[in-house]
């Protein structure tokens, strides 16, 4: 996907597994930046990375030496810190003239609901913890000018790299039991293509909510079977978790902001790429 080099993005948690994939993706076209937390020898050669923890260190001066025009967040860790982080880095932004915030949220700003899948104009709602962090950092990215932000809600986001592959891995490994949910209605996401969809959206200036999911619907029980059974689990055992006797669905799905239908994709493509 061919991008001028006009963009200067700031990548905060390029370490993780969805931030490293988004600059690998990223760093071949734009002068690309990122965060990292753990002390690691091939990040303190690179001049583009930079270490931060949000927990001791003002984002402020990251910011002005990079000044970037678009800053993607993909932070994890203490909610209080990355609240105060998201709160300075909303600051930065509104001040600046040509810089905008990418940040991803997830499907749980949703998980109060349990009936439907969730649109973009949907009012969040959540009763965990992580879903109502979520809320209150969309909120204050919310207070910005319109065209000066990006939420991206990502449903559950596998690779073969990725934390939940690698706990499956490790569980199948082990002969420990894995959890499934037999009655939760999802979608799901690789970071390879979370990777192409915000360089579209970059690369298209584009701005507003947008639900990044498989465009079908799969029972938790039935893609995490599929999942184990790629990564050689065939004898795996399983535990069988009952939150409701109804189906639930916790799934996030466009309604406004769709994508081009190559980068649009459904659960056999993610389990496909996985391994």
């Amino acid at each position: 996907m061919a991008t001028l080099k006009k963009h200067r993005v700031l990548i905060l948690g390029v370490s993780g597994f969805l931030g490293g994939s988004i600059y690998r993706e990223l760093y071949p076209y734009l002068q690309t930046f990122g965060t990292y937390r753990t002390s690691i020898v091939s990040h303190e050669k690179n001049r583009h990375f930079y270490k931060y923890n949000f927990e001791e260190d003002d984002i402020f001066e990251i910011l002005n030496s990079v000044k970037p025009s678009i800053v993607i967040s993909s932070l994890r860790g203490d909610f209080s810190a990355q609240f105060i982080a998201h709160k300075h880095l909303c600051e930065y932004v509104n001040n600046t003239r040509n810089c905008k915030i990418i940040f991803l949220s997830s499907a749980n700003v949703f998980d109060a609901y349990s009936k439907f899948p969730s649109y973009e104009n949907d009012t969040t709602l959540s009763n965990s913890i992580y879903g109502h962090f979520k809320i209150r950092i969309e909120q204050l990215i919310l207070k910005l000018p319109q065209k000066k932000h990006a939420i991206i809600r990502l449903p559950m986001v596998f690779g073969a790299q990725s934390p939940r592959n690698n706990e499956i891995k490790t569980l199948i490994k082990l002969n420990e039991p894995i959890e499934l949910f037999p009655n939760l209605i999802i979608n799901v996401n690789s970071g390879k293509k979370v990777s192409q969809q915000l360089h579209y959206i970059i690369n298209r200036n584009k701005y507003g909510t947008y639900h990044l999911g498989s465009t079908d619907l799969v029972c938790h029980d039935d893609f995490i079977k599929e999942l184990v059974n790629k990564l050689g689990g065939n004898k795996s055992r399983y535990k069988m978790v009952y939150t409701t006797n109804e189906s639930r669905y916790l799934a996030v799905l466009p309604k406004y902001n769709k994508l081009p239908k190559h980068l649009q994709l459904n659960s056999d493509h993610v389990l496909n790429n996985l391994i």
